[in-house]
Protein backbone atom coordinates (compact mmCIF):
# COMPACT_ATOMS: atom_id res chain seq x y z
CA UNK A 1 0.00 0.00 0.00
CA UNK A 2 0.85 3.08 -1.03
CA UNK A 3 2.32 5.73 1.78
CA UNK A 4 -0.49 8.96 1.62
CA UNK A 5 1.05 11.86 0.34
CA UNK A 6 1.06 14.83 3.22
CA UNK A 7 1.37 18.33 2.22
CA UNK A 8 2.17 19.31 5.23
CA UNK A 9 3.76 18.20 8.72
CA UNK A 10 2.24 19.50 12.22
CA UNK A 11 4.93 19.31 15.24
CA UNK A 12 4.16 20.58 18.55
CA UNK A 13 6.68 23.49 20.07
CA UNK A 14 7.33 22.17 23.93
CA UNK A 15 4.21 21.50 25.68
CA UNK A 16 2.18 24.82 25.35
CA UNK A 17 -0.41 23.18 23.22
CA UNK A 18 -0.45 19.86 24.96
CA UNK A 19 -1.54 21.02 28.31
CA UNK A 20 -4.67 23.04 26.27
CA UNK A 21 -5.24 19.44 24.84
CA UNK A 22 -5.12 17.52 27.49
CA UNK A 23 -8.23 19.74 28.93
CA UNK A 24 -10.31 18.88 26.37
CA UNK A 25 -12.76 16.13 26.22
CA UNK A 26 -12.67 12.97 24.22
CA UNK A 27 -14.95 14.31 21.59
CA UNK A 28 -13.35 17.50 21.11
CA UNK A 29 -9.60 16.02 20.90
CA UNK A 30 -11.38 13.55 17.87
CA UNK A 31 -12.36 16.57 16.28
CA UNK A 32 -8.49 18.79 16.77
CA UNK A 33 -6.83 15.23 15.42
CA UNK A 34 -9.29 14.88 12.33
CA UNK A 35 -8.39 18.72 11.96
CA UNK A 36 -4.70 18.49 12.00
CA UNK A 37 -4.92 15.76 9.91
CA UNK A 38 -7.25 17.65 6.83
CA UNK A 39 -4.56 20.23 7.54
CA UNK A 40 -1.58 17.87 6.41
CA UNK A 41 -3.00 16.22 3.85
CA UNK A 42 -5.27 18.49 1.55
CA UNK A 43 -2.99 20.31 -0.68
CA UNK A 44 -5.66 23.48 -0.43
CA UNK A 45 -6.87 23.72 3.08
CA UNK A 46 -10.45 25.46 3.35
CA UNK A 47 -10.71 28.67 5.61
CA UNK A 48 -13.11 27.19 7.77
CA UNK A 49 -10.48 24.98 9.04
CA UNK A 50 -7.27 27.23 8.48
CA UNK A 51 -6.62 30.89 8.28
CA UNK A 52 -3.88 33.73 8.08
CA UNK A 53 -4.35 36.08 10.81
CA UNK A 54 -3.28 39.56 9.22
CA UNK A 55 -0.57 41.57 10.88
CA UNK A 56 0.49 39.10 12.89
CA UNK A 57 3.48 38.34 10.94
CA UNK A 58 2.92 34.80 10.07
CA UNK A 59 0.36 33.50 12.20
CA UNK A 60 -2.09 31.39 11.24
CA UNK A 61 -5.12 29.61 13.39
CA UNK A 62 -6.75 26.41 13.00
CA UNK A 63 -10.08 26.09 13.40
CA UNK A 64 -12.07 23.24 15.20
CA UNK A 65 -15.74 23.70 16.36
CA UNK A 66 -17.16 20.57 18.30
CA UNK A 67 -20.75 20.91 18.89
CA UNK A 68 -20.85 24.35 20.83
CA UNK A 69 -16.94 23.69 21.50
CA UNK A 70 -15.50 26.83 19.24
CA UNK A 71 -11.48 26.20 19.65
CA UNK A 72 -9.08 28.08 18.23
CA UNK A 73 -5.44 26.86 17.36
CA UNK A 74 -2.30 29.17 16.67
CA UNK A 75 0.67 27.61 14.49
CA UNK A 76 3.22 29.29 11.97
CA UNK A 77 5.14 27.50 8.92
CA UNK A 78 8.48 27.04 9.72
CA UNK A 79 11.01 25.26 6.60
CA UNK A 80 8.13 25.74 4.25
CA UNK A 81 5.79 22.79 4.95
CA UNK A 82 6.28 22.25 8.94
CA UNK A 83 2.92 23.71 10.62
CA UNK A 84 4.74 24.51 14.00
CA UNK A 85 1.79 24.33 16.93
CA UNK A 86 1.89 27.04 19.43
CA UNK A 87 -1.32 27.45 21.86
CA UNK A 88 -4.79 27.21 21.74
CA UNK A 89 -7.78 28.89 23.56
CA UNK A 90 -11.56 27.87 23.60
CA UNK A 91 -13.17 30.93 21.82
CA UNK A 92 -16.03 32.65 23.60
CA UNK A 93 -16.49 36.34 21.95
CA UNK A 94 -16.53 36.91 18.08
CA UNK A 95 -13.21 38.90 18.35
CA UNK A 96 -10.32 36.92 18.92
CA UNK A 97 -8.42 38.26 22.07
CA UNK A 98 -5.31 39.93 21.74
CA UNK A 99 -3.93 38.78 24.40
CA UNK A 100 -3.94 35.22 23.26
CA UNK A 101 -2.56 36.51 19.68
CA UNK A 102 0.68 38.16 22.07
CA UNK A 103 0.89 34.88 23.80
CA UNK A 104 1.29 32.71 20.13
CA UNK A 105 3.70 35.45 18.72
CA UNK A 106 5.87 34.98 21.97
CA UNK A 107 6.21 31.16 21.40
CA UNK A 108 6.72 31.70 17.83
CA UNK A 109 9.57 34.22 18.83
CA UNK A 110 10.93 32.02 21.53
CA UNK A 111 11.18 28.87 18.61
CA UNK A 112 12.88 31.33 16.20
CA UNK A 113 15.37 32.13 18.19
CA UNK A 114 16.08 28.52 19.86
CA UNK A 115 16.92 27.95 16.70
CA UNK A 116 19.48 30.38 15.18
Amino acid sequence: MDKKLKYRTIIFYKSYFQEFFEKQSKKVKAKIIWTFELIEDLERVPDAYFKYIVNTNGLYEIRVQQGRNILRIFCFFDKGQIIVITNGFQKKTQKTPIKEIEIALKIKEEYENGRS
